[in-house]
């Protein structure tokens, strides 16, 4: 039996349950019986706007072509769709589809299969849902669950999120938790532990405590305040890890400042600064300006343009400091280059070359050539064979031994 009912314009109705369809005209009020006060429909609500219902609404459908208020929980088997207006619900709501025009405002939990808002989404509880797409900003207070979310302009999750995809036009902040790919056109920003796939940021991003992921590419700064394990990095700025850092390759376009330790299976390269309080370890270091850390050891190659300095030495298969460059800290390679004009200090190595004009204090070597214009302040030792340049100082008297004072 169907018994559906229409109610007239600017109307205040009680109704309990209606085996069919119900129509709302503008302006009108529906309150429920029983406690809590309900109202359970079979079928459709149809409301034509400014309707406000005074309990717990449950229904297969849900359609307004204007601003409703539900002043407790929706619970629609199906979908909700909403043109030209807003809804707002003070319970909980439930649904498998969601289609809203301006703005949807849940004060409890969301759940639902697909969001879908053309301006603002705000939910003060948890959103669980498989795809949310909203235009303007979406705001979440509860923590929130999802494989894909889409949003125009700003999102902002307070607690934990488990999303599978996150694509934010502008800036998202979350509290913490897990999203498997991060794309957002300007910020983004985790507020506790990280656990991730990739992160692709146009302008900074900003994560706190200990962190693991893959790959990490960010037009403007990283900074983490933490630890952070990664895959790749490739920041166009400035990295800044606060504690340790360990992954495969890290390019950086500006500056790296790392407070602990930072391990890398692969390649650092760094056009500006790196500054790393603890070790530094790599298969190769470039770096085009300065490089600073308490020892830096690659089991391939070290190469600093300006300057490195190092509390317990570099270390690497080949090691070159570039043309004016300086060492602060002693160097060991199979192979060392000293660029033109460079300043270093103690340097031991294989094979050792210093370009024209370049200055040591102690050089130790197999297989030594120094070009002209070098000066040596200190010892000079070689086990197999000298080349000397003209014009070369020297402190003391080249020393041919059987043995180097880092081999004893």
């Amino acid at each position: 039996m169907n018994d559906a009912r229409s109610i007239p314009p600017r109307n205040t109705v009680t109704l309990d349950q209606i085996s069919g369809d119900l129509e709302i005209g503008k302006h009108s009020t529906i309150k429920g019986t029983g406690a809590p006060a309900t109202v359970r429909i079979s079928g459709t609500v149809y409301c034509e706007g400014n309707n406000t219902f005074e309990c717990i609404l449950i229904a297969e459908n849900f359609e307004a072509d204007g601003s409703v208020i539900i002043r407790g929980n929706l619970e629609i088997r199906n979908r909700v769709a909403v043109e030209d207006g807003t809804l707002e619900v003070s319970g909980k709501m439930t649904a498998e589809q969601i289609d809203i025009d301006e703005a949807l405002y849940v004060a409890q939990d969301l759940s639902a299969d697909d969001i879908d808002v053309g301006g603002s989404l705000r939910v003060e509880g948890n959103v669980k849902a498989r795809d949310v797409d909203v235009g303007g900003s979406f705001k979440v207070r509860g923590e929130a669950t999802a494989d894909n979310i889409d949003v125009g302009g700003t999102f902002h999750a307070e607690s934990r999120v488990e999303i599978q995809t996150i694509d934010i036009g502008g800036t998202a902040v979350v509290g913490n938790g897990r999203i498997r790919k991060i794309d957002v056109g300007g910020s983004f920003e985790s507020r506790g532990p990280l656990e991730f796939e990739e992160i692709d940021v146009g302008g900074i991003v900003r994560l706190a405590g200990k962190n693991s992921g893959g790959d990490v590419e960010v037009g403007g700064s990283f900074k983490v305040d933490g630890d952070l394990a990664f895959r790749d990095i490739e920041v166009g700025g400035k990295v800044e890890i606060n504690g340790s850092g360990e992954g495969h390759e890290m390019e950086v376009g500006g500056k790296v400042g790392v407070g602990g330790s930072l391990k890398l299976e692969g390649t650092l390269e760094v056009g500006g600064k790196a500054e790393i309080d603890g070790e530094l370890s790599a298969e190769n270091i470039e770096i085009g300006g300065i490089l600073r850390s308490k020892k830096a050891s690659a089991t391939n190659k070290i190469e600093v343009g300006g300057s490195i300095t190092t509390e317990e030495g570099a270390s690497a298969h080949y090691i070159e400091i570039g043309k004016r460059g300086e060492a602060r800290g002693q160097i060991r390679a199979d192979e060392a280059v000293i660029g033109k004009d460079a300043s270093v200090e103690n340097v031991y190595g294989k094979r050792i070359l210093l370009r024209s004009g370049a200055q040591t204090e102690n050089v130790y070597g197999e297989d030594i050539t120094i070009e002209s214009h070098c000066r040596i302040n200190g010892e000079l030792q070689y086990t197999r064979e000298l080349r000397l340049g003209d014009n070369v100082t020297l402190n003391k008297a080249p020393q041919k031994v059987n043995r180097l004072p880092l081999e004893s």
